[in-house]
């Protein structure tokens, strides 16, 4: 079953690509030969993402590219797929958390705002684009982590000491000492179209368990990439929100992480003694 999902998968996944326009779920199911409904269960437990969401990654990836590249905005929306610039800017500003100008000269302007925390395990950063949380850092030195975010935004505005946004970052705060509470928060999650797939994964491992690359590749349709799985988890900027930490070796032993491994192991230990907490 596993097999046959992943080529009926992959054929889709080629229609969606090499389409002008992003093909219905009708007619994805009709080209590989199932009914709608059969043809999206297998196509989401395939590749971890619905068809509809994967054409968008898609799209955006292509639009991301096509801006980077120095093509005008005129020339990324029809190689995109987009038949009209209106329908192009309803979505534009969902897909890349700004606007394409501001896109394409490096996030000129863009306000990002920020501020830092501490934390038991560290300082903490947590900053938001006004689409929502873009980054969350986790290190040892304050000065480090703003550098860190300069870096990744280096024409934005970034605006910091702001109180009110420093409540957000106390919720934050309270999910690294107390991973039951969650954190329903709108993500700003800039991304190519595997890692989100990965990330989407990641984000479906329940507190306290955790999984290897290799599973996580499988669950992506992807069961050889396992390295770049691995990648795509050193890629992620949302620390916690996107539980990059219960990603394990094949032996269960902690392997590396963007934040330190001693992080990464004491967040594991959290999560295990509030499973076994809700047992006793």
């Amino acid at each position: 079953m596993e097999c046959e999902n992943a080529i009926l998968a992959a054929k889709a996944c080629r229609i969606i690509e090499e389409s002008e326009e992003i093909p219905s779920l009708a007619e994805l199911a009709d080209a590989v030969g199932r009914s709608p409904s059969y043809f999206h269960r297998r196509f989401k437990a395939a590749i971890g993402l619905t068809p509809k969401d994967y054409a968008a990654a898609h799209r955006a990836k292509k639009i991301r590219q096509g801006l980077a590249h120095g093509n005008t905005v005129t020339e990324t929306i029809y190689q995109a797929g987009f038949n009209s610039s209106g329908r192009f800017y309803e979505k534009a500003t969902e897909m890349l958390g700004m606007t394409p100008s501001q896109y394409r000269t490096g996030a000129a302007n863009e306000e990002i705002k920020f501020a830092v925390g501490q934390t038991s395990l560290g300082a903490i950063l947590v900053a938001s684009s006004k689409k929502g949380v873009a980054s969350i850092l986790l290190g040892d030195d304050p000065d480090e982590l703003v550098r860190s975010l300069q870096d990744r935004f280096p024409k934005a505005h970034l605006i910091g000491a702001d109180p009110k946004y420093e409540t957000l970052v106390a919720r934050v705060v309270g999910l690294v000492e107390a991973p039951s509470i969650g954190l329903d928060l709108p993500l700003d999650v800039r991304c190519t179209a595997f890692e989100q797939r990965v990330w989407t994964a990641l984000q479906e491992i329940p507190v306290g368990e955790t999984i290897s690359y290799a599973e996580i590749a499988r669950r992506i349709g992807s069961p050889k990439a396992a390295r770049a799985v691995a990648g795509a988890c050193a890629a992620n900027n949302l620390a916690i929100a996107i539980p990059c930490h219960r990603v394990v070796r094949n032996n269960g032993a902690p392997s590396g992480y963007a934040w330190g491994a001693e992080r990464k192991s004491e967040l594991l230990r959290r999560e295990r003694l509030l499973v076994l907490s809700k047992l006793v």
